[in-house]
């Protein structure tokens, strides 16, 4: 059974900086997809970042929302995700939800939200004016 807990969500200031994390666990497989997707109230939820990882070569993508701003990595074992947001807005607050889908095919629409099969519960972050 895959579980994603994300971590790091909180309160900050316009101008600020969080650093959120995806600790990933009951998978197999060393190419996938994970993505960051964020869901303000009564809007859709949308794709943050995203990478396609394989033995080769990784591939990330960003958001042209957030690019130069939100940085996606993870660590050498695969098994932690994090997205390092810096000059946070208030139009960045939203609950952040990490995705994870091992599909051959995953890689086509990486900031699509019908791409992923399995969801963490989500971290909210708030970034006040």
């Amino acid at each position: 059974q895959v579980h994603l807990v994300e971590s790091g969500g909180g309160s900050v200031q316009d101008g600020g900086s969080l650093r959120l994390s995806c600790a990933a666990s009951g998978y197999t497989g060393t190419t996938y997809c994970m993505g960051w997707f964020r869901q303000a109230p009564g809007k859709k939820r949308e794709g943050v970042a995203a990478l396609y990882a394989r033995p080769s070569r990784d591939v990330i993508v960003h958001d042209n929302s957030v690019k130069d701003r939100f940085t996606l990595s993870k660590d050498n074992t695969g098994n932690t995700m994090y997205l390092e947001m810096n000059s946070l807005k208030p139009e960045d607050t939203a609950m952040y939800y990490c995705a994870a889908d091992w599909s051959s095919d995953c890689y086509v629409r990486l900031l699509t939200r019908e791409t992923y099969s399995y969801w963490g519960q989500g971290t909210q972050v708030t970034v006040s004016s």
